[in-house]
């Protein structure tokens, strides 16, 4: 079946103090937007990419996307002003019925075979929506007080949210509402059941300067 990544870049990334959107930050001398765009090439030969970017960054990411233009097609467009928004503006470039991972362009880490059970399960169920379970202790705050929260049944959401592109697109004809923080919650909305996968706890999201130094370490194991 079709497969079309819509990889999200818009963000400024101004927690990693950076002069510069932190998809275009170095990680072993490349950018990690490349290293996300690679992740779902060398998985599949026959994937579309679309990358949503802030307008004044979408030359730059068109630079990064040359360097596959030989062996995959990759297409740049301008995100809004909210994740719905970006998405959105990457769903009006599909036409016809596929498999859609959405992606966090600085989720870099991401492994084939995430995206491989991703893809099948997707295929397979209408959706996979990774997550893995809470490590940490939990209390949830209500008011003035809190209260322990039992954390085997707590997951956390990754991407690649990937679902089946009827389910997807009709969902985002859907008006905004604050409560769509990522796209499960859209089709959720829509009445449509989401369904999890296991994902991985190296599909980290770069998102301060600390993770860049864990992200060095993991791509050099994985070397």
């Amino acid at each position: 079946m079709k497969k079309i990544a819509v990889i999200v870049a818009g963000g400024a990334g101004s927690r990693m103090g950076a002069t510069i959107p932190k998809q275009f930050l170095l990680l072993q001398n490349k950018p990690i937007l490349w290293h996300t765009i690679n992740a779902f090439t060398q998985t599949f030969t026959d994937i579309e990419i679309i990358i949503v970017l802030p307008e004044m960054h979408i030359e730059e990411g068109k630079s990064i996307a040359d360097t596959f233009k030989t062996s995959h097609k990759i297409t740049c467009i301008q995100g809004g002003l909210t994740r719905f928004d970006s998405v959105k503006n990457g769903l009006t470039q599909i036409t016809e019925d596929c498999i859609v991972f959405v992606h966090d362009g600085v989720r870099c880490l991401l492994s084939s075979d995430l995206i491989n059970n991703c893809y099948h399960q997707a295929k397979a169920k209408g959706s996979a929506i990774p997550a893995v379970a809470a490590t940490d202790s939990i209390r949830l705050v209500e008011g003035n007080t809190s209260h322990i929260a039992d954390r085997n049944k707590v997951r956390l959401v990754q991407t690649p949210q990937t679902f089946k592109s009827n389910i997807l697109l009709e969902a985002f004809k859907q008006p905004y509402q604050d409560s769509f923080t990522d796209e499960a919650n859209v089709v959720e909305a829509f009445g449509k059941e989401v369904h999890l996968i296991e994902g991985d706890y190296n599909n980290i999201k770069i998102t301060r300067p600390l993770d860049l130094i864990i992200a060095e370490k993991i791509l050099e194991e994985r070397k």
